[in-house]
């Protein structure tokens, strides 16, 4: 996934936000997992998380905290807060047709259409632009640190992550850990989740504010 209008740091979080909604589909061919059976008939989902990313090395990158939803196909709401940043710092917003980004300490405002935005990675099958099982490998991961894990690994090379694992407590998506190409190791821990809640629709859109800097153009 080349998101490179994003840090670092936020493309590894939009490939983990992009992981949820798309997986249900893979099961058909394999036996099903507890990430199989969580997601089916997955309409809408929400949760706080707390952030944690550290480098190859272990060191910690960055910590933060949140809330994310997502009402699929194809449209979330993360919004997030770094570590000594005012809360809700960061904003990021797929509506369907278009990526945005609003900082709100810089003021500004970055818009890519989904399809140019999010090339070859887990956001293009949202749009049917690829055959899921084809894409990726899916494991039961056996059970640690009281949680049962599902692995998720790409097939194409290409990708900005190596792997995804979903840690399980009960029937409940605990945690996530995403793996990049260079170690780069994203921990998000779920609280307060909701499944199949009605959704307000405002959430899953976005309208620059008037005193923003836009940057790039956005689909109708």
């Amino acid at each position: 996934m080349q998101v490179l209008w994003l840090q670092p740091v936020m493309r590894l979080l939009v490939v983990a936000v992009l992981m949820l909604p798309i997986l249900p589909a893979m099961a058909a061919d394999a036996a099903a997992t507890p990430l199989d059976r969580y997601l089916n008939d997955l309409r809408t989902w929400s949760a706080d998380f707390t952030q944690s990313v550290t480098d190859a090395q272990g060191r910690r990158m960055q910590d933060g905290e949140g809330r994310l939803v997502i009402v699929r196909p194809g449209k979330f709401r993360w919004e997030s807060t770094p570590a000594g940043a005012d809360p809700g710092a960061q904003l990021l917003v797929a509506d369907g047709s278009n990526l945005w980004f609003y900082d709100r300490d810089l003021e500004q405002v970055t818009v890519r259409p989904l399809s140019e935005a999010l090339p070859q990675s887990p956001a293009m099958l949202l749009a049917g632009g690829a055959e899921l099982r084809s894409a990726f490998e899916q494991r039961n991961a056996g059970r640690s640190e009281g949680l049962d894990w599902v692995k998720v690994l790409p097939r194409d090379p290409a990708s900005d992550f190596r792997e995804a694992s979903f840690g399980f407590q009960g029937t409940q998506l605990a945690r996530m850990v995403i793996l990049d190409r260079l170690g780069q190791r994203s921990q998000l821990r779920f609280t307060q989740v909701l499944r199949n809640q009605p959704v307000d629709p405002a959430l899953v859109a976005f309208k620059p504010p008037a005193d923003a800097d836009v940057i790039g153009t956005a689909q109708p």
